[in-house]
């Protein structure tokens, strides 16, 4: 995949929650420390526990949620807006995760927002390959008009063959290894 300077489009295998909420809360959470708004859209469960490995950082995940810097939307609410037949609509998904976007970063033009996803992990998990790996395209497509640092989680226990995982790595710049470093993708 071929990435501007500043497009950053991760993705992380994980092989648990802990593991998983460690990284996630790790890249939200340096975000935040920095000013930069973020955004996480995932599994009621998986937002609760970021959550929490923010707390443990020491920030005051309410009162960010109130004053609009940290937004938390459920990733399977998230899908229904957007997905038409069994793929992602291209126009419903730029409005819907744009406007995300623009609610995180307002009045803060040049910021950049954080942002971490597990919508393609549900299509996948669901048998939709084809429509997880046109969502990652749409992202990809999102970053030309939004500044925005994207996370995608997948989970391992769900079966990545290896053809599945090499397209999915093409998709993103960069794979976060299991110590939170990312690694560009080749």
């Amino acid at each position: 995949m071929s990435t501007d300077a500043g497009h950053f489009h991760a993705v992380q295998f994980y092989e648990d929650n802990d593991s998983l909420c460690r990284i996630v809360g790790d890249f939200i959470g340096n975000g935040l420390e920095q000013g930069e708004p973020a955004i996480v859209i995932a599994t009621p469960t998986h937002t609760a526990a970021i959550d929490e490995c923010l707390r443990v950082r020491g920030l005051d995940v309410d009162a960010l949620k109130r004053l609009g810097d940290y937004i938390t939307v459920d990733a399977r609410e998230a899908l229904g807006m957007f997905m038409v037949d069994a793929l992602p609509d291209a126009r419903a998904f730029r409005h819907t995760m744009g406007e995300t976007i623009r609610l995180a970063s307002r009045g803060r033009e040049n910021a950049t927002v954080r942002a971490y996803g597990e919508m393609v992990d549900l299509l996948w998990k669901d048998g939709l390959e084809a429509a997880a790996i046109r969502l990652e395209t749409l992202w990809n497509e999102l970053a030309n008009a939004h500044g925005f640092k994207l996370l995608c989680g997948y989970s391992m226990g769900n079966f990545y063959k290896d053809a599945a995982i090499e397209d999915i790595k093409g998709q993103h710049s960069h794979l976060i290894a299991p110590s939170g470093r990312p690694i560009p993708v080749q």
